[in-house]
């Protein structure tokens, strides 16, 4: 058994289970950044395994797959524990320094790594049931983070959330069911060589119940609507763990049944799913450069964002699920970050109304260009990574003539850094509506995290070589699954 392979749920599970048996706020907090460090580690670890042993699949309690549990490491899923555990990690020092302790009172970190627990098991399981129970187990972490504290606008936010995640879960249930009555099958290494023998229109059905449930969970178009009404609710630390991973997972769903199961009829269910990313870029865009509220501006920009890496899947080409591949990772450091800056925006002019905020270049010049670093990436400008990931997206959509796509893709990062630009203007260049103050406690501590995910898509953008490489390495297990039937069931497809 590869111990590697199940540390990245059994790290947070028992730091989840010390965080709530432990009673003191002191520990809690060291164990909630050692936890989250020992996630980034053992995704580390289980990357260059991958790296260096190809696909890895574990059986649990030694019964052979298609019969008992499985989990299974490739490129895709491994690169996601790992950004998983720079996210936490961010978050969590964000946290110590957010000294939020009503929330920590009420079991925030238990809360954040049962989170986590759910995540790395969405990303890590071979089995489709399985990745139910795990989407079960991130809404009830994320349900219960979204409302801790009890606000009104956390209530609101939460009821949309659960009413939309539960309507998912059944219709994901309900897809899961009908399946394996047509196959007999949960494990997805054994549908990919059962779904052949499935009659092409029910399989075609089948694909839309699954698309609709997990982009549901992605918040993609049309299904967008409840994510702006619930991501701004709770506080910055839970609101960039959302935006960081919980619409990763609906895309990591969408990219593995859509790469694995559903490729009878690409002709359709990507084409669907092509028109769905264009919706999803322009909607999203749009409707953030309407926005009034930086962290609702933010949310639109998430829904937006989603659709580059739909994109990929659409055109469903080697470069183009590279481009996903790259895109999605990309932005799960590019977003946490933009969220928990608004955070520390909002420690320092006690609001993210960008009419009441202003005049903090002069003040705080460090602050801009923490700001601007992600931001920038998110508009795709070099040398920051989400320039090499649009640019992979665009010469893919180029190399397979999909044009209309790509000037629509274009089209949104120009609109992406006409809304970043105007953010900058009203809080940072336009004259600040009242004093600026210094910030209760200091700002050191809350700009650190941001300051190292800003420094990392940095980094990422100027030696963009090593992740497009394993990017592309994903991309082509993706797209030859006969490796991962062979991890799994020990024959090829």
């Amino acid at each position: 058994m590869s111990w590697l392979l199940v540390l990245p749920l059994l790290i947070p599970l028992t730091t989840g289970i010390l965080c709530l048996v432990l009673p003191g706020r002191t520990a809690q907090r060291v164990l909630g950044l050692a936890g989250a460090l020992g996630l980034l580690a053992a995704g580390l670890a289980l990357l260059a395994q991958v790296q260096r042993l190809g696909i890895q699949a574990v059986q649990i309690g030694n019964w052979p797959a298609p019969f008992g549990i499985t989990f299974v490491a490739d490129h895709l899923s491994a690169l996601m524990v790992l950004v998983t555990g720079v996210v936490a990690v961010a978050v969590a020092l964000f946290a110590l320094a957010e000294n939020d302790q009503a929330r920590e009172g009420l079991g925030y970190y238990a809360l954040g790594h049962l989170l986590l627990f759910g995540v790395n098991g969405a990303f890590l399981t071979g089995d489709l049931f399985n990745l139910y129970v795990w989407f079960e187990v991130l809404l009830l972490a994320s349900f219960v983070l979204m409302i801790l504290g009890g606000s009104k606008a956390q209530l609101a936010g939460g009821v949309k959330y659960f009413a939309v995640s539960l309507l998912s879960s059944i219709l994901f249930l309900v897809a899961v069911g009908l399946l394996y009555g047509a196959t007999g099958a949960l494990n997805m290494a054994d549908l990919a060589l059962r779904v052949e023998k499935v009659h092409p229109g029910l399989l075609t059905a089948l694909s839309m119940l699954f698309l609709v449930a997990f982009g549901l969970k992605a918040a993609v178009f049309p299904f967008f609507f409840w994510l702006p009404a619930s991501y701004p609710a709770p506080p910055a630390m839970i609101s960039a763990l959302f935006a960081g991973l919980l619409t990763k997972v609906g895309v990591y769903a969408l990219i593995r049944v859509f790469t694995l199961l559903f490729t009878h009829d690409t002709g359709f269910t990507h084409s669907l799913i092509l028109w769905i990313a264009g919706f999803t870029l322009l909607l999203g865009v749009l409707m953030a450069l309407a926005q009034g509220e930086l962290r609702r501006l933010l949310s639109f920009q998430l829904v937006s964002h989603i659709g580059y890496m739909l994109m990929g899947l659409g055109i469903l080409t080697p470069l183009a699920l590279a481009g996903s591949v790259f895109y999605a990772l990309n932005h799960m450091i590019v977003i946490a970050a933009l969220f928990l800056l608004a955070g520390l925006l909002q420690r320092l002019q006690g609001t993210t109304v960008l009419v009441r905020m202003g005049g903090l270049y002069g003040p705080y010049p460090w602050l801009a260009i923490l700001f601007l670093l992600p931001a920038f990436s998110l508009a795709g400008l070099p040398p920051f990574s989400g320039f090499w990931a649009k640019y992979t997206l665009v010469a893919a959509g180029l190399q397979a003539g999909q044009y209309g796509i790509v000037a629509v893709a274009l089209l949104v990062g120009l609109l992406t850094l006409l809304s970043m630009g105007l953010v900058f203007a009203e809080v940072f260049w336009k004259k600040a509506p009242g004093e600026v103050r210094a910030a209760p406690g200091g700002l050191g501590g809350l700009a650190l995290p941001v300051g190292l995910l800003a420094v990392l898509t940095l980094g990422i953008g100027l030696w963009a070589e090593p992740l497009l490489s394993l990017s592309q390495a994903a991309a082509r297990e993706l797209l030859e699954p006969s490796g991962y039937i062979q991890a799994v069931l020990g024959v090829s497809r």
